[in-house]
């Protein structure tokens, strides 16, 4: 996959993040093992020092754990995943809601464009 990262952000931000959406996606499932330092630099072309720093905060976080042998895993822990996806969709309707009111939407007329666009 090509990823074409905004050169506005750091790229172990953008990288977290999708690491983030890879995780509550089901791309990876709770306990799989990630790949390897050295192929996730590969996987989005940039040094590996990027990653290290990207997945030394994802397990800040909690989402990511380390087998000192075996390598990174994903969480085991439901709850932490499921807050996170509460926590992202909070952001971005939030946002969203900030966008339509800078518009000059009121909130009557955006609560009947979601019940129209969700029928």
């Amino acid at each position: 996959m090509n990823y074409n990262f905004d050169s506005e952000r750091p790229i172990y931000l953008q990288i977290i993040e999708i690491i983030k959406n890879d995780i509550t996606s089901g791309k990876y499932n709770l306990g799989d093992k990630i790949p390897s330092v050295r192929e996730l630099a590969m996987t989005f072309k940039v040094n590996p020092n990027t990653i290290v720093k990207s997945l030394y905060f994802l397990e800040l976080e909690g989402l990511i754990y380390t087998d000192r042998t075996n390598g990174k895993f994903i969480t085991k822990d439901l709850e932490l995943i499921k807050k996170y996806k509460e926590n992202y969709l909070k952001q971005k309707v939030n946002s969203f809601l900030k966008d339509l009111k800078s518009m000059g939407y009121n909130k009557e007329e955006v609560i009947e464009i979601l019940i129209k666009e969700c029928n």
